[in-house]
């Protein structure tokens, strides 16, 4: 019977695992060679992931801009790595290439009723069953994202405060744009509407979140519950 590596992930302590390390404490604090380990996905008998990583490192002097120069060929010489797992690599390294050389993405500041009305109203403004969405921005007013809260039918839909509070937080979003679509097109609020809201808005509180506005959407135009003094 074979005796486990000494340098096995399995007997690390948790934390220092480094799938465990980048759910426990962010992507940020692995290193190369941890990170290259999570492509390879696991190494052999006799070594570790991550002391395959570090062997393969080591031979371009730990510079990944060389290591991406690198053939699938150049991979597979080395013990451990087969077809899989440099094609893997490559990969990676390739995403991060492409990555570096892609101008980021101009986020909008949303500062009016109307520029959220813009970013939501393709998605929802003919729809023939309602659905709510929250416009997640940042402490500048910054579009981080737009998110499906649910769906119901051409009447109604159920929302979950929970659910969207959790979204928010995970996010790291600062404040929300409520939203959702009148089948109907009418762009009077009901009573439901006013009610989830203002539920939505207290819950918010305990949280130090924003909720900057509600916007009803319909074929016709929107409504927004800041515009007309309801929030």
């Amino acid at each position: 019977m074979s005796t486990p590596s000494i340098d096995s992930i399995k007997s690390w302590a948790e934390e220092d695992r480094p799938r465990e390390k980048m759910l426990l404490k962010g992507r940020a604090s692995l290193s190369d060679a941890e990170l290259i380990a999570i492509i390879l996905g696991s190494g052999s008998r006799d070594e570790s992931a991550v002391a395959l990583a570090k062997r393969v490192l080591s031979t371009v002097d730990h510079n990944l801009h060389e290591l991406g120069k690198l053939s699938l060929v150049d991979l597979m010489k080395f013990k451990g790595i087969g077809e899989a797992k440099a094609i893997s690599i490559a990969a990676a390294l390739e995403i991060g290439r492409r990555r570096s050389i892609t101008a980021p993405q101009k986020k909008p500041i949303i500062t009016s009723s109307k520029e959220a009305y813009d970013l939501i109203k393709s998605i929802i403004s003919d729809m023939a069953h309602e659905e709510m969405w929250v416009i997640l921005l940042n402490k500048g007013n910054k579009f981080i994202k737009r998110v499906k809260m649910s769906s119901g039918g051409s009447t109604a839909t159920i929302v979950d405060v929970k659910m969207i509070l959790k979204v928010v937080i995970e996010s790291q979003a600062q404040s929300i744009i409520l939203v959702h679509n009148h089948p109907s097109g009418s762009l009077s609020p009901s009573r439901a509407d006013i009610e989830i809201t203002n539920k939505i808005k207290e819950a918010a509180k305990y949280f130090d979140l924003t909720v900057m506005d509600h916007i009803i959407v319909a074929e016709t135009g929107y409504y927004s519950f800041v515009d007309d003094g309801r929030l």
